[in-house]
């Protein structure tokens, strides 16, 4: 199990409002240096206070080529939580390893369903784990 951050690999965003969507900056992974290819991506996403029951908050990992066209990375499931009886939801994190076929560019995007609520004080965060 890996357990080493770098804070240059570390992206974090506020979430978005809701109905929105935003997304981290984006990680070069071809910036990594050969000693540090074995790594893991965590995503962390925090006790959300505000989200409407039955609503949900998503995120997910999304690859580019270029930094500019991204999409959701093949294989992986996105984070999701959904707010519970009375509102709010748990923290939730989630650590894969990356497939091999993963593009350059990687970058965390946040989902907040509509009318689930002023979330916007919490952030997310994407790290590389080595």
């Amino acid at each position: 199990m890996h357990s080493l951050k770098d804070a240059e690999l570390i992206r974090t965003m506020a979430l978005p409002a809701a109905g929105a969507s935003a997304s981290t900056a984006s990680i070069d992974l071809a910036a990594t240096t050969q000693a540090e290819s074995h790594f893991e991506v965590e995503v962390l996403l925090p006790e959300l206070e505000n989200l409407v029951e039955d609503k949900k908050a998503t995120v997910t990992l999304e690859d580019s080529a270029d930094d500019a066209s991204f999409a959701a990375v093949a294989g992986l499931a996105p984070l999701e939580v959904m707010g519970g009886a009375g509102g709010g939801a748990d923290a939730a994190s989630i650590r894969v390893r990356l497939p091999s076929a993963t593009r350059r560019h990687l970058r965390a995007t946040a989902d907040v369903e509509a009318a689930g609520g002023d979330n916007t004080a919490a952030s997310v965060t994407m790290a590389l784990i080595f």
